[in-house]
């Protein structure tokens, strides 16, 4: 499956990354796991960090696949809003699912404290903007359940929200506690630091089969074995070919990557923006003053990207970088491309095991928060891995099929 297509940003900003060998002969391990994205590299740096023997494969390069195509905006809240949550979910799956995810974020930024500058995460708060006027009742809800929960959140009425910004909006809900990442040098840094705690990593090793034992696995990859005890899947959205979610569904997004434009007028603490519109746009800044743009989700015909959508895309999010920042006029875009995203029916990623898949455990954090979610995914697994016991696992089960019980 082609993961993305256009003129990718993040590689750039870290031309030599470190390179790893292919598998070339039999090998034994505790955990393997399977894809070198968000989600594998951070699973294999908590193993590693709690000393389990830990091999990670990739089929390409470390972070070639959808992590490139990642516009690193750490978010809290969700596609799903938290109301819209405690109505399918009940209150108590649905808060201490924001819950996990406002954790996953702080995590995150000690993880990064220790990586070079640009894998650091920046913490940030967001503006969620109500994009008509029509939505403003259901946002107002959203700010009195996020202010009833506990979490970060004011209320902005549509002078405070002109006063800070060069845009005008009936109103919007101001949230403290994301962030943003690179999240190519980041997941970088994942894997430097999994080989220092003893982690085996591999290249251009594409797992094409797995035969499970009674208590073991065994995975061919080219002309070796590898035998593990448990493996752990972090395909990504590429999971869906061979483990189709029904409750899963495959889109196209885009993105573009401006110049830089220096220094930007009027827009409070760099905040991240989005918007209640479905599908929604979204904005953030880089730290040599580039605009990120995205959204216009649409759906995926034939299971396959349109390789030359992203072109006239590129055009509508430049129109509305433009029209929310008129100092950017005259701007133009260095970087677009589409990219093949997921998202679930009910809001809540897949994460857990399989029945058909024995000693085996998916991460698959699908949604507009997939970094967030791998990161609860990874923290889940290898607590689990560990035998440290994730009852709560079970909200996200990949065999779900109604809602589970609050």
């Amino acid at each position: 499956m082609k993961l993305h297509s256009g003129q990718l940003y993040w590689q750039t900003t870290t031309p030599n990354p470190t390179t790893y060998p292919a598998l070339a002969k039999d090998i034994d391990c505790e955990v393997l796991v399977v894809g070198g994205g968000m989600g594998g590299a951070l699973t294999a740096y908590l193993l590693s960090q709690k000393n389990i023997d830990t091999v990670l494969v990739e089929r390409d390069t470390i972070a070639s696949g959808s992590s490139l195509a990642n516009t690193g905006l750490l978010q809290f809240s969700n596609d799903k809003t938290l109301t819209s949550l405690i109505h399918t979910f009940g209150e108590q799956a649905a808060v201490h699912f924001y819950c996990l995810c406002l954790e996953a974020i702080q995590h995150l930024l000690r993880i990064s404290q220790s990586f070079p500058e640009i894998a650091r995460l920046i913490p940030r708060a967001s503006l969620y903007y109500a994009s008509t006027p029509e939505d403003l009742p259901m946002l107002r809800e959203e700010y009195n359940t996020l202010q009833h929960y506990g979490f970060d959140a004011a209320w902005w009425n549509e002078e405070q929200i002109s006063a800070h910004f060069p845009f005008t909006k009936s109103g919007a809900i101001y949230t403290k506690g994301d962030a943003e990442l690179n999240p190519y040098a980041f997941i970088q840094s994942l894997v430097e630091q999994s080989v220092r705690q003893g982690a085996r990593i591999f290249e251009r090793s594409a797992i094409s089969g797995c035969e499970f034992k009674s208590d073991r696995v065994v995975c061919r990859c080219g002309k070796s074995l590898i035998t593990a005890k448990q493996v752990v899947f972090a395909t990504g959205y590429e999971t869906q070919r061979y483990k189709k979610e029904k409750g899963a569904e495959l889109t196209s997004s885009y993105v573009i990557v401006t110049e830089p434009v220096g220094k930007i007028e009027k827009w409070y603490e760099r905040c991240l923006i989005w918007e209640t519109a479905r599908p929604y746009y979204y904005l953030r800044t880089t730290p040599d003053g580039r605009i990120i743009a995205g959204g216009l989700d649409e759906q995926l015909p034939g299971g396959e990207l349109d390789e030359s959508r992203y072109i006239a895309k590129s055009k509508q999010l430049l129109d509305y970088v433009q029209q929310m920042f008129p100092q950017a006029a005259s701007i133009r875009a260095d970087y677009s491309w589409g990219a093949v995203f997921a998202h679930t029916h009910d809001g809540l990623p897949y994460i857990g095991t399989h029945p058909d898949y024995p000693h085996c455990y998916f991460i698959e954090g699908y949604g507009g928060n997939g970094t967030v979610c791998n990161t609860v995914a990874a923290e889940m697994v290898t607590d689990v891995i560990s035998g440290t016991a994730r009852p709560d696992m079970q909200l996200f089960s990949l065999t779900r099929t109604t809602k589970p019980n609050p």
